[in-house]
C-alpha cells in the first residue's frame, strides 16, 4: 500500500475522511490486494500514507472492524479476516 497507489483523501468531500480511508482499504481487501490474514499498517503508517491525523486513522480502523473486515489483536496488530464468498 504505497503512496503512489493510494492518492490522498479529499478533505472537501461531504464524506468523512475516516470513511474515505476505510472505503479505500475495504476496496483493497475486496480485490484481494490485501489478502485474508494480512496485517494492516499501524495507525502511524496510515497517518503518513493518507496524510491524516492519528484520531482519523484510529477511527478508520474502527470502521473496518465495525464492517467485519478486520480484527484487532491487542499488542499484535490489526488483521484482515476471511471474507465469505460473494453470492
Amino acid at each position: 500500500m504505497g503512496e503512489s497507489d493510494t492518492p490522498g483523501v479529499d478533505h472537501t468531500s461531504h464524506v468523512y475522511v475516516y470513511v474515505q480511508v476505510a472505503d479505500r482499504i475495504a476496496g483493497q481487501i475486496a480485490s484481494g490486494r490485501i489478502p485474508a490474514g494480512a496485517m494492516l499498517p499501524g495507525e502511524r503508517a496510515l497517518m503518513a500514507e493518507y496524510g491524516i491525523a492519528l484520531h482519523t486513522a484510529r477511527r478508520a480502523v474502527r470502521e473496518l472492524r465495525d464492517r467485519g473486515l478486520v480484527i484487532t489483536v491487542p499488542a499484535k496488530g490489526t488483521f484482515v479476516v476471511e471474507q465469505p464468498p460473494a453470492d
